[in-house]
């Protein structure tokens, strides 16, 4: 069986293999490498690629492009785009229901992770009628900037596909792979990857077989997709369409595209689309097509300017351009660049297939049977810094951006409540200063922490990424050894729970599992607390006071009540209340074991005491 790579793209897709010591994309039926990332869905299932797009104007409700751009985004973040689509995304149930985008496809709502595994399917399914061996596993590329959550759910996607995901790799990595390895080139190099919906610049050092990414920068919202929109609202604004939707604004966008294609190589074209029972008609010179994307191209070399910047050089200490994505034709991005970097990009390898043949390149590089290379290193970074949230909301890093992985750190925190039995990890990542402003990946909870003064117990929590980028933390209380970890699936992608479930059922009998799991966690934790509560009540009622005792006893009735009625809110908040509440009666059974210490009883048996004491 021969491992494959894929290029799971925006616009469009791709499968290659090695063989015979060389990496080709596979073709389709009709000689195709590409094929378009686009899904219809029909009565009977769905089609892939170009019968997709085949009158897509048409079907333009049921025809999904571009869902790249939402993998691992949250209905939040993907609503300032919803306007711009020519398919509608599913409004959310409430407000608990933002995490994953849906979209509303007829009677049904399908999630960008399923869309892309559909595109994968077809891909594999290619790469079984081509390779007589079947597939073996895949390395499937992501762009440079894709945070964990879109990390996460390009290799859910693969997972849902039937594919053994090996790795996920950077884009402009694989592109460097591709370049380094076929041409036997050394030297640093930058990497500029402008594709259908997403910009990645990645600055490497290739020497003696090591890949080394030195830094990377991007936009995952910026690519080929907003050229042809502005195109595209040129055309509408020329006709007089106003607020154009559905089949009207796909058909601009067709058009768009064309256009777009053919001022690669001519100076004007004519743009002639069906909008709806409108007919629009324009003519687009290339002078006037720069004007339009000049602010978006100038947006690629601010990201330029920051990998360089992370990697301590300067354009003139770059030893060559790489060119990736097939918006990289449209001449003005190819004079920006060469002046820029001052010297022409290399272009020896279709920009529309580097990346295939690099992910494919490394994936025989990884079946351990490589004709390619022997010794091969690739060591790539972390693209952006992740950490967690601390008092008042203030972010502490664990991991910087451009860290090389596979990456680790550790750092030790401390409880800021009296008794406090349980801290709250969340996990973010991005570059500002507070939780707020970055992305939050994850959450969980580390219980059993014996109950302290604040500032005494010590929790060490641990941040491991894999080659993939994929983050595991793990914290510690170094007293008890308590631990709890968890690989960090973002609450905008899909537990393994959620991906078994999907195969069967829908994604909202994953979330409700996953709703009864946290449950039955609070469930069982508040019991612990009213067993320990109601053992130190009985054992030294003299201790608590006739108000004090009426306060615990009203917590407890109301906590049993929640636990009762499953509300797992309000048995969390009833727990960290009954924590509270006993607080005063913790503190005076500790100080009369004191003083029994001073009556003249051994250490030891004070010790013992003060154990049986804690609640």
């Amino acid at each position: 069986m021969s491992n494959i790579g894929i290029d799971l793209g925006t616009t469009n897709s791709l499968v290659a293999v090695v063989m015979g010591g060389r990496a080709r994309c596979l073709l389709d039926d009709d000689g195709h490498a590409i094929l378009p990332s686009a899904v219809r869905y029909t009565a009977e299932g769905t089609v892939v690629g170009f019968a997709a797009l085949d009158d897509a104007a048409g079907h333009a409700a049921t025809t999904l492009t571009s869902v790249k751009r939402f993998m691992g985004r949250s209905m939040d973040e993907a609503r300032a785009e919803a306007a711009q689509l020519h398919y509608e995304l599913a409004p959310p149930d409430d407000a608990a229901e933002e995490k994953v985008v849906r979209i509303q496809v007829g009677e049904r709502l399908v999630t960008p992770i399923e869309v892309s595994a559909e595109i994968l399917k077809a891909l594999k399914e290619r790469a079984e009628e081509c390779l007589l061996g079947g597939v073996g596993g895949a390395v499937i590329t992501v762009p440079a900037y894709f945070d964990d959550a879109q990390r996460q759910a390009t290799r859910d996607a693969g997972r849902l596909a039937g594919l053994n995901v090996l790795r996920l790799l950077n884009e402009p990595t694989a592109a460097a792979i591709a370049y380094g390895l076929q041409e036997r080139s050394q030297g640093t190099f930058a990497i500029y990857d402008l594709g259908g919906g997403t910009f990645d610049i990645s600055i490497l050092r290739l020497e003696d077989g090591v890949f080394q990414v030195l830094s990377t920068a991007g936009d995952t919202h910026l690519g080929g997709d907003d050229f042809d929109r502005l195109i595209a609202e040129r055309l509408l604004q020329a006709a007089g369409v106003v607020g154009a939707r559905g089949g009207a604004l796909r058909a601009a966008m067709e058009a768009a595209e064309a256009a777009k294609r053919a001022l690669t190589d001519a100076d004007s074209t004519e743009i002639n689309a069906q909008l709806g029972e409108v007919t629009a008609a324009l003519t687009l010179t290339r002078a006037e097509l720069d004007t339009l994307i000049r602010p978006l191209v100038d947006r690629t070399l601010s990201a330029c300017k920051q990998a360089l910047s992370d990697a301590q050089l300067s354009p003139s200490q770059i030893d060559g351009v790489v060119l990736v994505g097939g918006s990289t034709r449209v001449p003005l991005v190819r004079q920006v660049v060469q002046e820029f970097f001052g010297r022409p990009p290399f272009s020896d390898i279709d920009p529309d297939q580097v990346v295939a043949i690099g992910a494919a390149m490394q994936a025989d590089i990884l079946s351990g049977e490589s004709e390619l290379a022997e010794d091969v290193l690739l060591m790539d970074v972390v693209p952006l810094s992740l950490g967690l949230e601390t008092m008042g909301g203030v972010v502490e890093k664990l991991i910087w951006r451009c860290s090389p992985i596979p990456s680790s750190a550790s750092q030790t925190f401390t409880t800021h409540v009296d008794g406090q039995t349980a801290v709250a990890i969340h996990v973010v990542q991005g570059e500002r200063e507070m939780a707020r402003d970055n992305r939050s990946l994850a959450r969980f909870k580390l219980g059993g922490i014996p109950p302290m003064p604040a500032g005494l117990p010590r929790v060490e929590v641990q941040f491991m990424v894999d080659a993939n980028g994929i983050l595991t933390v793990t914290a510690t209380e170094q007293y008890t050894g308590k631990q709890s970890n968890i690989e960090v699936v973002p609450s905008y992608g899909l537990t393994d729970e959620q991906i078994e479930e999907m195969l069967e059922t829908s994604i909202d009998a994953a979330e409700t599992d996953v709703d009864e799991r946290l449950l039955v966690e609070a469930k069982v934790e508040a019991d612990q607390i009213l067993r320990a509560v109601e053992k130190a009540l009985a054992s030294d009622a003299a201790l608590v006071q006739e108000d004090e005792l009426s306060r615990i006893q009203a917590v407890v009735t109301d906590l049993k009540s929640a636990m009762d009625a499953q509300e797992r809110k309000k048995i969390s908040d009833l727990s960290k209340k009954l924590d509270e509440v006993t607080a005063p009666f913790a503190q005076r059974r500790i100080e009369r074991d004191l003083q029994l210490a001073l009556q003249g009883q051994s250490a030891l048996e004070v010790a013992e005491r003060l154990d049986r004491s804690t609640i």
